[in-house]
């Protein structure tokens, strides 16, 4: 099978497309807007496009939006290593100080949700805010998967099944990445995925090197729990969040359940609010934009976030 060319994933619109480097790695972002700096970060197995609602309501309200293609996917660089939320997460620092920025605020969903929730311990400095989007604390959503194997465990098999070599690489790559369109409905609520988000989704995940890097999340984060790589970001990881925390999901989220994220805030000695988005899936921010954006903007305005 033919793979596909990076440049399906520079979709015009009212951003700017280029390329940042940060620690060695070429990064690609979708950009709009003046003001502070937010830097959002997509999960799997979407690509920068999964924020291309927020590019434009941000801009809107007078930030500056980055919607950056995470290590692996997309426009971005696909190197064999670094698909621990450790790496990633000086990934995602280092990007806001090359964005000419000193903090940010960061948005994360899913993978970039866990990736966020790691860059609050640490790299506390570079952060103004953080909003978490269907992503449990790591620790929580480990003891989630542990407590509870027939809800957040299997609601998470997909992750188990990652760990096999190569066939998951094929598979979600076969049929013009016919399985790839599955998780995206079989994740969401009804009405969505519309066609064109499903199409560009499936493209992108066929662009060489994008599946395996993709998958490398999964398998580390499953494989590195016996290893002393694990073990020592694991017990990092009980250190309390200290900037504001909002934490968005999706109340008929399957893949990660609402009671599996509850329970987060206990990592966090900031304010902190919670909030579930009544009629949305795994995916908030696309699937109801207009109620995602009002509670992402309300609590980015608001001087006590703390409720």
């Amino acid at each position: 099978m033919a793979g596909k060319d990076t440049s399906l994933i520079e979709v015009d619109g009212p951003w700017t497309h280029r390329q940042v480097s940060a620690g060695g790695t070429r990064f690609h972002v979708a950009e709009a807007g003046e003001g502070p700096l937010v830097l959002l970060l997509h999960g799997f197995p979407e690509f920068w496009w999964s924020w291309h609602n927020q590019l434009v309501s941000l801009p809107a309200a007078g930030y500056r939006a980055a919607a950056v293609d995470l290590r692996g996917y997309g426009g971005s660089d696909k190197p064999p290593r670094g698909y621990d939320l450790v790496t990633l997460a000086g990934d995602a620092a280092g990007l806001i100080r090359a964005l000419g920025e000193a903090n940010a605020v960061v948005v994360g969903h899913d993978w970039g949700g866990l990736l966020a929730w790691t860059m609050g311990v640490y790299h506390p400095k570079v952060l103004q805010r953080l909003a978490i989007v269907s992503a449990p604390h790591p620790l929580r959503l480990r003891q989630s998967i542990a407590t509870d194997p027939r809800g957040q465990g299997w609601a998470t098999r997909h992750t188990f099944a990652f760990q096999l070599p190569l066939w998951p690489e094929r598979r979600l790559v076969r049929d013009n990445a016919a399985l790839v369109g599955r998780l995206l409905h079989d994740w969401s609520g009804p009405g969505w995925p519309d066609e064109r988000t499903e199409q560009l989704v499936r493209k992108a995940v066929q662009i060489p090197g994008a599946a395996h890097s993709a998958l490398e999340y999964h398998r580390w984060l499953i494989r590195s729990l016996v290893r002393p790589d694990g073990i020592r970001y694991a017990n990092r990881m009980r250190a309390p969040i200290q900037v504001p925390t909002l934490q968005l999901h999706g109340a008929l989220d399957p893949c990660t359940l609402p009671g599996s994220a509850q329970g987060s805030g206990r990592y966090v000695s900031a304010p902190y609010r919670w909030k579930l988005i009544d009629g949305a899936g795994h995916f908030p921010h696309q699937e109801r934009p207009e109620v995602f954006d009002a509670q992402l903007l309300g609590w980015l305005a608001d001087p006590e976030p703390d409720h």
